[in-house]
């Protein structure tokens, strides 16, 4: 069977890392390139965070490209601490003096670009962080989005809930008018899974606990990363997302690349035309879906409502076993 062609395009934060193993632990996947985009750090510790989870999983063989360093419009804002303020969690000490000689010389944009071109209606293209690298993708090359199989999105949200902002979810309000255009021009078959779509699919504590104590290079990696980081303590999501959705461990990232690996991972979804909020003082960054046909757009996504939490925990289970011995 020929293997599912992928691209990732991510902000290599610690839930990218779960996600891009993922993909690297699924036999059926061939990861043809990885892009890097600014989000849960700078650019450059992306690329820095994808070339160390590729060295984890002894992988380095994948290339990995520099992107975007900011949003498509205005000044780019200093970067959130979601994740520590390298992405990974300030834990990592040895960084690699090389880093650059190890990542492409093409652009992450041109790259995208050339790949999908050369293998049109063959590539799933899985985006997990900013969207800002898909929309200068379709300014450089308008057909873009049509030479795509499909296209899997971490972001936004459904019932106007934010993690950021009081309406908006991380990688939408950091560059909304590239989501805007991604939702508005990308006319392939297009999976969104949301932050309420993470949230209400939540796996336990008990089985992070699970999955970081495995004994394989990966989960030793995973256990050291989420060690000192917020995001990943019950007690810091008390006050965060437990309000809204009760307590559970959720790897945002997962949820879109669990459903570009295995389609009955998810069980129910909407489909229906979605937009961006680009004005509003509160709601800026907000996905609206319309139901109601009231935008009377012509194109509609995949909104994805429910999983099989326990096929998600075993391909999450199956991302720290590596690499294979």
């Amino acid at each position: 069977m020929a293997k599912k062609q992928v691209i990732i395009d991510t902000d290599c934060g610690i839930d990218d890392a779960q996600a891009i193993m993922m993909a690297l632990a699924a036999p059926h996947i061939q990861v043809m390139g990885i892009t890097c985009v600014f989000g849960n750090a700078a650019v450059e510790n992306v690329c820095q965070n994808v070339l160390r989870v590729l060295s984890v999983c002894e992988r380095e063989g994948i290339p990995v490209f520099r992107g975007s360093g900011g949003p498509l419009v205005g000044a780019t804002k200093p970067v959130s601490d979601h994740f520590g303020t390298d992405g990974l969690g300030d834990v990592i000490k040895d960084k690699d003096p090389q880093w650059e000689l190890k990542i492409q010389r093409e652009h992450a944009v041109n790259a995208m670009i050339r790949l999908v071109t050369e293998n049109q209606k063959q590539v799933s293209l899985v985006a997990l962080g900013p969207l800002t690298n898909l929309a200068l993708a379709v300014r450089l090359d308008p057909c873009f989005p049509q030479k795509l199989k499909d296209l899997y999105i971490m972001g936004g949200n459904m019932e106007g809930k934010g993690n950021v902002t009081l309406c908006a979810e991380f990688n939408f309000a950091l560059d909304p008018e590239s989501a805007y255009i991604v939702l508005e021009e990308f006319l392939c078959p297009t999976y969104l899974a949301s932050w309420e779509y993470a949230c209400r699919n939540a796996l336990t504590w008990e089985f992070f606990e699970e999955l970081i104590n495995q004994d394989a290079a990966a989960a030793v990696f995973m256990k050291m990363i989420t060690s000192k980081c917020w995001a990943y303590s019950k007690d810091a999501m008390r006050s965060k997302r437990d309000v809204y959705f009760g307590p559970g461990f959720v790897s945002y990232d997962a949820y879109a690349m669990s459903a570009c690996i295995d389609g009955s991972v998810v069980t129910e979804r909407i489909e229906c035309p979605v937009r961006v909020e680009l004005q509003g003082s509160m709601s800026r960054g907000m996905m609206a879906l319309d139901r109601t046909n009231e935008l009377k757009k012509s194109h509609s996504v995949f909104v994805l409502t429910k999983c099989d939490v326990a096929k998600l925990g075993q391909l999450l289970m199956a991302s720290l076993r590596q690499p294979k011995k």
